[in-house]
């Protein structure tokens, strides 16, 4: 349980290490944002079938794979759900984030709904990995998260910046974020230590939020700019690194 809490931390904390970088280059180009957005969706793609989906298929046994499709969709479907229902920001990052409609919430607020929303399912695929026997894979599945989260931390600071929210509140909306993350590692942990006869499903479910995630909200909005070219070699590169770890610790 202690490594599951460091690791909790850790990967909240990168979140708050990537803001206080953003803080140092408040003015981040489109252009960058959508590279290091690109590479971290690709360490994300990289992670979620590596560390999550492939083992649910192992652990499942002789219908892993049935198992395993139906907890990524289910995984899919819930996030779906909730990004309908939860009024939020869209777009993870960038000044021209669009609204839900009708909603009587400050943009701020939205914000940070969208990010926790973004956030969440990543702490339960950290949390989930410790169910299995493989720590090493675990914490690969961990650290590969803790590396995405870095650029995207950095990249949300800038767009609360130019709305007028005061440093200070910034800092600590970030945390905030990172602590979404810690709790997510917490709740997924518990889930497959609870009963480890849902490990497969669980791991296929994060996996399918991972996927939803990187679908739906990374890869649109890093090809939103003009930089789709640059946006696709930097997530073929942090796919590629996620799989020299993967091998390397096999």
């Amino acid at each position: 349980m202690g490594m599951v809490l460091l690791t909790a931390l850790g990967v909240g904390g990168a979140t708050v290490i990537g803001a206080i970088i953003g803080f140092a280059f408040k003015n981040i180009s489109h252009k960058f944002s959508d590279i290091i957005l690109s590479f971290a969706a690709g360490v994300m793609l990289s992670a979620s079938v590596l560390g999550l989906i492939l083992p649910s298929v192992e652990y499942g046994g002789k219908f892993g794979i049935i198992t395993t499709i139906i907890g990524i969709f289910v995984g899919a479907v819930c996030l779906n759900l909730v990004d309908k229902l939860v009024p939020h920001l869209h777009k993870i990052a960038g000044t021209d984030i669009e609204a839900h409609k009708d909603t009587g919430l400050s943009k701020v607020l939205l914000f940070v709904t969208a990010i926790a929303i973004h956030n969440l399912p990543e702490g339960i695929a950290a949390g989930v990995g410790f169910g299995g026997a493989d720590t090493a894979q675990a914490l690969l599945i961990a650290g590969g998260i803790a590396l995405q989260n870095i650029p995207e931390g950095m990249v949300i600071i800038g767009p609360m910046l130019a709305s007028g929210v005061k440093p200070k509140r910034v800092f600590l909306i970030a945390m905030g974020t990172g602590l979404v993350e810690v709790v997510g590692t917490l709740i997924g942990y518990l889930a497959v230590s609870v009963s480890q006869v849902i490990l497969p499903f669980a791991l296929a479910f994060a996996g399918g939020t991972m996927l939803y995630v990187i679908s739906d909200e990374m890869i649109p909005e890093t090809h939103a700019h003009g930089s789709e070219r640059g946006a696709t070699y930097a997530l073929l590169v942090g796919f590629s690194v996620m799989l020299i770890c993967d091998t390397l610790l096999g």
